[in-house]
């Protein structure tokens, strides 16, 4: 029987820029994660591609913002997922531009990144092609474990999945 799709199994991962779409929409209370849960359904994944020397750049999206508003940021939550998988988790305050360029440019092999919510730029829901090669131009792979936004052709869930080789 032959495989429909490809798996973290079919590619090699070693000093690549894995582009991992994860789904990190967790319940928040004053800027603290309350339940882990989904933090502690994606950290295998994260282990897996950092433990095999794969550069780890976390994509997601967190909540339904209006443009850039602090109450959605990512950081506290790259802070508790640190936590859950006793590893540092790097943090860069866009998913795009100069800062996300830096940011990854830094990366070794192994390291793990998150990169700022996604839906604070408007092309992101829209899956704007220039925003999908922004986004596409930080990885070499793509890989998604967000099976919860899978059903979205957002940027980051469908578009950068035809310009890097996905798994």
């Amino acid at each position: 029987m032959s495989k429909t799709f490809r798996t973290l199994d079919d590619v090699d991962v070693r000093a690549k820029r894995v582009l991992l779409r994860v789904d990190l929409n967790v319940p928040m209370e004053n800027g603290r994660v309350t339940d882990a849960t989904r933090l502690e359904r994606v950290a295998p994944t994260i282990t897996e591609i950092s433990g095999k020397g794969g550069k780890v750049i976390l994509l997601a999206h967190f909540g339904r913002p209006k443009g850039r508003d602090a109450k959605d940021s990512l950081k506290p939550v790259a802070e508790a997922l640190s936590k859950v998988i006793s590893k540092p988790v790097a943090f860069a305050d866009d998913c795009i531009g100069e800062a996300a360029a830096k940011a990854v440019a830094a990366m070794k092999d192994g390291d793990i990144l998150c990169l700022e919510n996604t839906r604070f730029h408007k092309e992101e829901e829209k899956n704007d092609p220039a925003f999908v090669a922004e986004l596409a131009k930080l990885g070499d792979i793509w890989v998604n474990d967000a099976f919860s936004a899978a059903h979205r052709a957002h940027a980051s869930t469908e578009g950068v999945a035809r310009l890097l080789p996905a798994v």
